[in-house]
């Protein structure tokens, strides 16, 4: 039996499994905060989580945007994609460059492709082309395709 993938982090746990509130008091924006934090973490599962926990969060706030920026600097690219889509799902327009930058990379995980429907922006199609070639990932293949049918569908509302 493999071993379940989850930060090391009890915080973190207690975030995933909704023990612990992230708005609506003092409390929780000290929650958020400290979240924030751990996008900065050593431990990698902890900066993925983190980041992945915070590009989920509905609110959208300078603080937030700040740290999705920064973990789009990251050395892994899945916190940088993660990042990216938390980014997308609040300026697409900000998002674009990045999505372009994620999508030369030589990896790009589902979150990138994710980002790049949301952004439905004609400037991704021709980044978006390759990884539209079929592989031994025919679910992460599908979600290339996916993103530039959206892409190239923004190119037609132009």
């Amino acid at each position: 039996m493999t071993k379940r993938y989850e930060p090391t982090s009890d915080f973190l746990k207690a975030v995933i499994a909704e023990e612990v509130p992230l708005s609506g008091s003092a409390f929780a924006h000290a929650n958020l905060m400290r979240l924030i934090s751990f996008t900065r973490d050593q431990d990698l599962s902890n900066r993925d989580w983190a980041t992945m926990l915070l590009a989920s969060e509905e609110s959208d706030t300078s603080v937030i945007r700040d740290a999705l920026l920064a973990a789009l600097r990251d050395e892994n690219f899945v916190v940088r994609a993660e990042a990216l889509l938390g980014l997308a799902k609040r300026d697409r327009a900000l998002a674009l460059p990045f999505a372009l930058e994620a999508l030369s990379n030589d990896h790009a995980c589902m979150a990138v492709f994710e980002a790049a429907e949301l952004i439905a922006d004609p400037a991704l199609v021709d980044a978006l082309r390759p990884w539209t070639e079929p592989s031994d990932d025919k679910w992460l293949d599908q979600y290339a395709r996916d993103a530039l049918a959206a892409c190239e569908a923004g190119s037609s509302a132009i």
